[in-house]
């Protein structure tokens, strides 16, 4: 099956999803969208959630476990949701594209950015998912994950905090991945307490 046909010739965009896990069968179904990705990772968390988080797209551990933010980047979430009393069984997590986008250098698997144009082929899917999950407020964790949520381009710098994202009650941030590329630790440690500000305010916006 492809983004275009289903095995009875209906076009995916025009069938119905009823729960996430017909939805999440039809993407697994998908090719890859960008260079490298094998398979699509989909989100996780429980339908109705308050708060659903979106970051960029699976990593190297995503990919394998076949989870969101499981990796470095997933860990550190983890550390700042519980800081801001946010249980992350509670949250629903995914990313703006489901695969994992990557160059091969020997062993390694090196993280590559999606384009534009990736993000929104994948725009479809993640609509529907967030359609099905039905939060209250969807934080966009860095510039790509805005991209897919807002239709546009957004900064982060300049945009940070509350943001209408689409028809949806949203929310601008850093992703987790930013905080682990600083160099200097008082940097980082700065950045980190202004990130776990933003999920006190996301807590307070989700009620």
């Amino acid at each position: 099956m492809t983004a275009r046909d289903t095995a009875d010739d209906v076009r995916v965009e025009e069938r119905t999803f009823p729960t996430l896990d017909a939805l999440n069968a039809a993407l697994a179904a998908e090719p890859p969208v960008v260079p490298g990705g094998t398979r699509a990772v989909p989100g996780e968390g429980p339908v109705g959630a308050a708060i659903a988080f979106v970051g960029e797209q699976p990593g190297h551990q995503e990919d394998r476990q076949r989870r969101p933010f499981v990796g470095p980047a997933g860990r550190l979430l983890d550390r700042a949701l519980a800081e801001a009393g946010i249980a992350r069984e509670r949250v629903y997590v995914t990313n703006a594209v489901k695969q994992f986008k990557f160059v091969q250098r020997g062993k390694r698997r090196i993280h590559q950015r999606p384009t534009a144009g990736e993000v929104s082929h994948s725009r479809w899917w993640l609509d529907r998912e967030l359609g099905l999950v039905h939060p209250r407020v969807v934080v966009a964790l860095g510039a790509t994950a805005g991209l897919a949520l807002a239709g546009r381009r957004v900064t982060v710098t300049r945009e940070r905090g509350p943001l209408a994202l689409a028809n949806r009650r949203g929310y601008l941030t850093v992703h987790p991945s930013y905080l682990l590329r600083l160099p200097d630790e008082a940097a980082k440690h700065a950045a980190y307490e202004a990130f776990v500000a933003d999920l006190n305010a996301i807590r307070e916006m989700a009620g």
